[in-house]
């Protein structure tokens, strides 16, 4: 799919995306944190890309995502926004960049306002329904997450599967429902149990993008490095890596589209 062709396409939108989920199309979408994968990434037909502070891990070379600031994601979603032509794009509000509602607004301002970002992303339930409300009042698109949360690493002991018992499932379910009642458009769902994810993709009218969440949700996310096995470290049980077999980085990057679109990936295997 050349350049020009891309151009063409109708722009994903929130609306795009509810109806994707509503006609049952699944939805898939990488982080990305430049211009040049931006460009192959909308070639392969990636309809979300997602400027995650995981960029603190992949490019900067930090255990956690805890270091990134605000001005880091305005950097790299400024040049991912500069070469975007259809697929919505999404930036993260950093660690801390939410302490307040006064921070988080100019946070999210700036996202949107430098960045280029059309929608923000906060991780966190009850306690981010207000903030959540406040966005949506001042037109900040919001995407909520669950989960697994990569900025509560140090209170959570670690990157654990999240939503095992049946108390802290129900609970989860009960956030996802206040976070979409406040305002919240999109939902991400991190390392939880497939059955979980499930039952919270059935429970609400917006779309939930999953990442080691099964494959019930209405699309699936995955660090770009992570599907290219360049990424550092441990790989986490969900992760596959589809350049492995494959010629060159777009054939990865289709592949990866094309499994999440005919719900291929994630596998029993990828699974919790």
């Amino acid at each position: 799919m050349g350049d020009s062709m891309i151009s063409t396409m109708p722009q994903v939108t929130v609306r795009t995306l509810r109806e994707m989920k509503h006609n049952g199309e699944k939805i898939a979408a990488l982080t990305c944190y430049d211009a040049s994968f931006t460009r192959v990434l909308e070639s392969a037909g990636v309809d979300v890309l997602l400027v995650g502070d995981s960029l603190g891990m992949v490019v900067q070379g930090h255990d956690t995502t805890l270091p990134v600031t605000t001005e880091d994601v305005i950097y790299h979603a400024a040049a991912v926004a500069r070469a975007r032509s259809r697929a919505l794009l999404i930036a993260d509000m950093p660690f801390m960049s939410d302490a307040s509602t006064e921070t988080a607004l100019r946070a999210a301002g700036r996202l949107v306002k430098e960045g280029g970002a059309q929608m923000v992303k906060l991780e966190g339930g009850s306690h981010q329904l207000e903030l959540v409300r406040e966005l949506t009042a001042r037109s900040v698109a919001v995407c909520a997450h669950l989960g697994l949360l990569p900025q509560n690493v140090h209170r959570m002991g670690g990157y654990v599967v999240q939503g095992r018992d049946e108390h802290e499932a129900q609970h989860m379910i009960s956030e996802a429902v206040a976070l979409q009642k406040a305002g919240a458009q999109l939902l991400v769902l991190e390392c939880v149990p497939c059955r979980l994810a499930e039952e919270i993709t059935k429970a609400l009218d917006i779309p939930v993008i999953g990442i080691g969440a099964g494959p019930s949700t209405d699309g699936q996310v995955l660090v770009l490095y992570d599907i290219l096995g360049i990424s550092a470290g441990r790989k986490p049980r969900f992760v596959k890596d589809f350049l492995d077999g494959r010629g060159t980085v777009e054939d990865a990057i289709l592949a990866y589209v094309k499994a999440v679109k005919e719900v291929r990936f994630p596998a029993p295997e990828d699974c919790f």
